[in-house]
C-alpha cells in the first residue's frame, strides 16, 4: 500500500488519506490508527472516515509537525490490523413496496430479480464508517456484479430501514430522509436509537450479513 497523504485542515486539524478505491486493508489501518490516536496528548477528537482519518488537536499545545510524524508512524505500524467487529444479521424484505428499485438494479446488472437478491444476501459486508445521518453504515464488500449507479433523481423521502445500493456500496437508511441510492429492500431492525448504548446498531469493523425475509414482486 502506498504512503498516505497527510495535510492540515485549518490550524487545528490534520487529515490522513489515501486515494480511492476504498479497501478493507485501508479501513483496518484507519481504525487501528484512530484507536492509537485517541490516547495522544492534545488530540481533542478523532474522526475515522472512508479512506481517511482526521485528528482535531489543540493548536496552542500540540506540535503539528511532530503530530504529523506520529500519525504517519501509527499508520505504518497498523498494518493489517485484526478486525474486532461483531457479526450482525439483518433480515430484509426484498422488492415490492419495500424495494421499489430492485427491478431497476436487475435491469442494470443483467441479472434476474432473484439473482440480485440471492447475490446480495450471499455477500459478507464490512462497515467501513458511519456518516450521512446517525447510524448510516457505509459498507464494503458488494460484489462487482451488483454495482449500480445512484438514481439520477434522488427521492425526497426514503423510509427508515431501506436497504440500498449506491455505486460500489450497500447501506441501510436508519431514519426517514432524502436519498438517491437504489432501494432493493427494507428491514424492521432499528439502526439508530438514542436511548440505546451505543445508539447505533452497527459500528465500524462490524461484519454484516443480509438474510432473505421475503421476496416481493
Amino acid at each position: 500500500m502506498s504512503q498516505p497523504r497527510i495535510f492540515p485542515l485549518g490550524d487545528a486539524a490534520l487529515v490522513c488519506e489515501t486515494p480511492p478505491p476504498a479497501t478493507l486493508e485501508c479501513q483496518r489501518r484507519v481504525w487501528a490508527a484512530a484507536e492509537s490516536a485517541r490516547d495522544w496528548p492534545h488530540v481533542l477528537e478523532v474522526v475515522p472516515g472512508m479512506n481517511n482519518l482526521t485528528l482535531v488537536f489543540d493548536p496552542l499545545e500540540a506540535d503539528r509537525e511532530a503530530l504529523t510524524e506520529q500519525l504517519l508512524a501509527a499508520w505504518n505500524a497498523a498494518g493489517k490490523a485484526a478486525e474486532a467487529g461483531r457479526e450482525v444479521e439483518i433480515p430484509v424484505q426484498y422488492g415490492g413496496e419495500f424495494g421499489p428499485d430492485l427491478q431497476a438494479v436487475a435491469d442494470h446488472t443483467g441479472l434476474t430479480v432473484r439473482e440480485v437478491v440471492q447475490r446480495h444476501a450471499d455477500g459478507e459486508y464490512v462497515v467501513f464508517f458511519l456518516g450521512f445521518q446517525p447510524g448510516f453504515a457505509y459498507m464494503g464488500g458488494l460484489e462487482p456484479a451488483l454495482h449500480t449507479p445512484r438514481r439520477a433523481s434522488p427521492r425526497l423521502e426514503v423510509p427508515a430501514g431501506s436497504v440500498g445500493i449506491g455505486g460500489e456500496q450497500t447501506g441501510i437508511y436508519p431514519a426517514v430522509s432524502p436519498g438517491g441510492w437504489q432501494l432493493i429492500g427494507r428491514t424492521e431492525l432499528p439502526l439508530f436509537d438514542p436511548a440505546r448504548r451505543p445508539p447505533t446498531l452497527l459500528q465500524p469493523g462490524d461484519r454484516v450479513r443480509f438474510t432473505i425475509a421475503g421476496i416481493h414482486a
